[in-house]
C-alpha cells in the first residue's frame, strides 16, 4: 500500500480523505467493525481517546490494513512511552507494514488522574518525529544500527484555534524534523489553513507540507470541537443533517483548492461515535 505522501502525488485533483476513528474499549473484533465499512482513502486511528484505556493504536491499525479497503494510519504519544518502548512499538508496526503514523503529545492528565498514572514525556514529539526519520537512515535514537531502515511517512497535528503565531514557529521545526504531513484541527472555513500555508511561505521560503484539513460531521448535542459558526448551529436545530453540513463545509475547502481533508466523525454523548454518518459524508463528496 502507498504512504500518504505517495496517495497525494498519484492525483493532485482527487478529494482524498482521512478519516478518524477510535479504537474500542475491548478485545472483541467485532468492536473494530465500523472501520471496515468506511470507504476513507485512510483511516487515522486515534491514541487513546479521554485517555481511557482503549486497543493500542497500531494494534487497530493493523486490523484495518487487514480488513478494511482503506490503508491505515497509526497514532503514537509521547505523553506515554519512554524512548526504548516508542522505538520498540514502531519496530513492531514496520514489521506489520503500517508505514503511516502521525506524533502527537497527548492530552495532559488531570490532577485527579495524576494520583493513579504518571505521564512519561521522553520524547518530545518533534524529537520523536526526527528519531523516526533517523530510523528510516537505519539508527535507533542511539545511534546504533539498526538490522533493516524503517520507512515511515510521519505526521502530525496543528491546531489553528491556538493562533498563528503560536502554530508556525511549531509547525516549522515539526517540518525540521521530519513531519511530512499535517492533521488540521476541525474547521468551518478555508481561509486560517490557507492563510496559514501563505504565512509559511512568506517567511520560511518554502512550502509547507501536505494539510489535511480538518471537517468534523456535526451531530445535535455532540461534542464539537473549536466553535461552530451561528449557521451550523442553527441548520442543526432545524433538522439539518450533520453530514449534509460536512458535505458543505468540505465544498467550500475544495473549491478554494483544499483536497485533503480529514474527516472527524460525530462524537455523541458518552462517547459513542457516529461512522454512518462519516460514511453518508464520504460517499456525497467522492460521488
Amino acid at each position: 500500500m502507498a504512504t500518504i505522501i505517495e496517495r497525494r502525488a498519484e492525483d493532485e485533483d482527487a478529494v482524498l480523505v482521512v478519516c478518524d476513528f477510535s479504537p474500542p474499549r475491548g478485545g472483541d473484533p467485532r468492536l473494530m467493525a465500523p472501520a471496515a465499512r468506511l470507504d476513507a482513502d485512510f483511516i487515522s486511528v486515534a491514541y487513546n481517546p479521554g485517555r481511557s484505556v482503549r486497543v493500542s493504536s497500531p494494534f487497530a491499525a493493523l486490523w484495518v490494513k487487514r480488513n478494511a479497503s482503506a490503508d491505515a494510519v497509526f497514532t503514537l504519544a509521547t505523553r506515554d512511552v519512554n524512548k526504548v518502548a516508542a522505538q520498540s512499538i514502531l519496530l513492531g508496526a514496520a514489521l506489520h507494514g503500517l508505514e503511516n503514523v502521525v506524533v502527537v503529545k497527548g492530552d495532559p492528565f488531570t490532577s485527579r488522574e495524576l494520583e493513579s498514572v504518571i505521564g512519561v514525556n521522553d520524547f518530545r514529539p518533534t524529537n520523536l518525529i526526527a528519531a523516526i526519520r533517523q530510523m528510516n537512515d537505519g539508527l535507533d535514537f542511539r545511534g546504533r544500527k539498526l538490522r533493516e531502515p524503517t520507512n515511515f511517512c510521519v505526521g502530525a497535528a496543528i491546531d489553528l484555534g491556538h493562533g498563528i503565531e503560536r502554530e508556525l514557529p511549531l509547525t516549522r521545526r515539526k517540518v525540521e524534523a521530519g513531519a511530512q504531513f499535517f492533521l488540521v484541527q476541525p474547521l468551518f472555513d478555508p481561509r486560517p489553513p490557507l492563510d496559514f500555508a501563505d504565512e509559511y511561505r512568506r517567511r520560511y521560503g518554502e512550502p509547507l507540507g501536505e494539510l489535511f484539513c480538518g471537517v468534523q460531521v456535526m451531530a445535535q448535542g455532540g461534542v464539537v470541537f473549536g466553535e461552530a459558526p451561528g449557521w451550523v448551529s442553527r441548520d442543526l436545530e432545524r433538522g439539518r443533517p450533520g453530514h449534509e453540513i460536512a458535505v458543505q463545509v468540505i465544498q467550500s475547502f475544495t473549491g478554494s483548492g483544499l483536497r485533503s481533508i480529514y474527516l472527524v466523525p460525530p462524537i455523541l454523548p458518552g462517547g459513542r461515535r457516529d461512522y454512518e454518518a462519516a460514511q453518508q459524508t464520504i460517499e456525497s463528496i467522492k460521488d
